[in-house]
C-alpha cells in the first residue's frame, strides 16, 4: 500500500484534496478531506492530508516498528484484492429474519433431492433480501448475486424457480411459514383482516390466461396485468394472499379468497373483515351474513337513499374526528348465489359517518384546482365534449351535444 496526497483540479475552479493509493489499477480514492477556491485553505487540507496519512499507516502497522517487517506486510497488503469479498450485512439482518419466521423450511415437503432444496432457499432467500435491499428487476437479481454473493446465476434458472414458487404446494406453504409467524407475533389473537386488491401491470401488449387487459389502478390502460388479493392484519402483517386474472371485478375477488382462507387455517374466531368500497356488492354482504362474520365496509355517501342522504345532511359534526352512527333495520338485499339463482336476504346494518378536517380540506383543494382546469379547457379555442365528460371535473358541468357549457358549479368560499 503506497499512500499519496492528490490535489484535482474540478470545472467549478476548486480544487479537491485526496488520500489515493497507487495500485496495479492505476490510484484508488482512500479518503476525501475536502475542496476548496481559497489557496491557503487548500494548504491547510494539504497538510492535514499529509497527517492523516501518517495515521492511516500507523493504525495498519502498529503491531510492528520494524521497517523491513512494515515492507513486507504492505507487500501482502498490496496485492489483497476485494473481487472475492462477500458481504455478509444483508444475511446477518434480513437473512436471520428469513430463518426466524420459518421461510427457510417452505421445500422440505416437496419431491426435490437435498441438492434441488438448498438451490431453490438459496434461490428463495436471495429473491427476498434483494427485494428488500435492491428492488428490481429479475435481471437486477442475477446483478445482486453476482456482485454480492459471486454467484452466476442465469436468467433462465430465475424464471424456472418462479414456477416452482406458483406451486399450489408451494404456495400453500410459504402461507402457513408466514400465518404461523403472524399468529406468533400477535400471541394467537387475530381479531381484525383488512382486505385490499392491487394491481400488477407488464410492459408488454400480449395477454395470456392471468395477464389480461381490465381496469387499472395506475391509469396503464393498454398493458395487461394481474391482480393480488391480500388479507393483513391491523398492523400490516400479511395472512394470506390470491393472484387473480387482470380483467376480473375485484369486487368478485372477496369470497373466493375468504373461502380459502378459512378453509386452509380453521380460525376458532372468525376475525372482524375490512375492506374498501369495491367490496360493496350485494353477493359479498349476504355471504359474510350467512357465514357470521362481523365486517366494516367503506361506503359512498351517494350510494344510499335520497332518505338517509337527508338524515347526513342534517347531522352536526362540531368536532374533528366526530363519529355520528344511523341503525338501518331491516334492509333488503337481492343477490345470485353460486348457482347464479337470485336470492333475497334481510339484514340489519349501522351506517358509521365521521368527519375529519384534514380529508376536508384536500377535497376543498382539489375542488378548487378542477374549477381551474375548468377555465383553463374553456379558454381553449378547439375544445370536444370528450374533454370534459372524461376527466374528474365532468361532475363541475352541464354540457349538451354542441359543447356549450349550460352551468358551472361554483365551491363557496366557505365550503370545506
Amino acid at each position: 500500500m503506497s499512500l499519496k496526497v492528490r490535489k484535482k483540479k474540478n470545472s467549478s475552479g476548486s480544487t479537491s484534496i485526496h488520500i489515493v493509493d497507487r495500485t496495479n489499477r492505476g490510484y484508488k480514492v482512500v479518503e476525501s478531506l475536502g475542496s476548496s477556491k481559497d489557496e491557503r485553505e487548500i494548504e491547510s487540507l494539504y497538510n492535514r492530508a499529509l497527517e492523516r496519512i501518517d495515521e492511516l499507516e500507523n493504525n495498519l502497522l502498529h503491531i510492528s516498528k520494524n521497517n523491513s517487517q512494515k515492507e513486507q506486510l504492505l507487500d501482502i497488503l498490496s496485492q489483497i484484492t476485494t473481487d472475492n469479498f462477500v458481504p455478509i450485512g444483508d444475511e446477518l439482518i434480513f437473512g436471520k429474519l428469513f430463518d426466524d419466521i420459518g421461510c427457510n423450511k417452505i421445500f422440505e415437503n416437496t419431491n426435490s433431492s437435498l441438492r434441488k432444496i438448498d438451490e431453490k432457499i438459496f434461490l428463495f432467500r436471495s429473491l427476498v433480501i434483494s427485494r428488500l435491499l435492491y428492488p428490481g428487476s429479475k435481471l437486477e437479481l442475477i446483478h445482486y448475486l453476482e456482485y454480492f454473493k459471486k454467484q452466476d446465476i442465469s436468467i433462465y434458472q430465475i424464471y424456472r424457480f418462479l414456477d416452482t414458487l406458483y406451486q399450489e404446494d408451494v404456495k400453500s406453504n410459504i402461507e402457513s411459514c408466514v400465518f404461523e409467524h403472524t399468529k406468533k407475533v400477535m400471541n394467537n389473537e387475530i381479531v381484525l383482516t383488512f382486505y385490499d386488491v392491487t394491481t400488477l401491470y407488464f410492459e408488454s401488449e400480449s395477454e395470456d390466461d392471468l395477464r389480461r387487459i381490465g381496469f387499472s389502478k395506475e391509469g396503464k390502460l393498454a398493458r395487461p396485468q394481474i391482480q393480488l388479493g391480500l388479507f393483513t392484519t391491523l398492523e400490516g402483517y400479511p395472512l394470506s394472499y390470491e393472484v387473480y386474472e387482470g380483467n376480473k371485478y375485484e369486487g368478485h375477488t372477496l369470497i373466493d379468497i375468504l373461502k380459502k382462507f378459512q378453509d386452509r387455517f380453521q380460525l376458532e374466531t372468525k376475525p372482524i373483515v375490512v375492506a374498501d368500497r369495491g367490496m360493496l356488492t350485494n353477493a359479498n354482504i349476504a355471504y359474510l351474513e350467512n357465514n357470521n362474520y362481523k365486517y366494516i365496509l367503506a361506503y359512498r355517501i351517494k350510494s344510499v337513499s335520497n332518505e338517509l342522504k337527508e338524515q347526513i345532511a342534517n347531522l352536526t359534526f362540531v368536532n374533528d374526528g366526530a363519529i355520528h352512527t344511523i341503525d338501518i333495520k331491516n334492509k333488503l338485499i337481492e343477490y345470485k348465489d353460486d348457482n347464479e339463482q337470485k336470492q333475497k336476504i334481510t339484514i340489519n346494518q349501522k351506517l358509521i359517518i365521521s368527519y375529519s378536517q384534514k380529508r376536508a380540506k384536500k377535497d376543498k383543494k382539489t375542488r378548487e384546482k378542477a374549477l381551474e382546469k375548468i377555465e383553463a379547457k374553456l379558454n381553449q379555442k378547439s375544445i370536444n365534449k370528450s374533454d370534459l365528460k372524461l376527466s374528474y371535473y365532468a361532475k363541475y358541468l352541464d354540457i349538451n351535444d354542441n359543447c356549450n357549457i349550460k352551468s358551472h358549479l361554483q365551491i363557496p368560499a366557505n365550503n370545506q
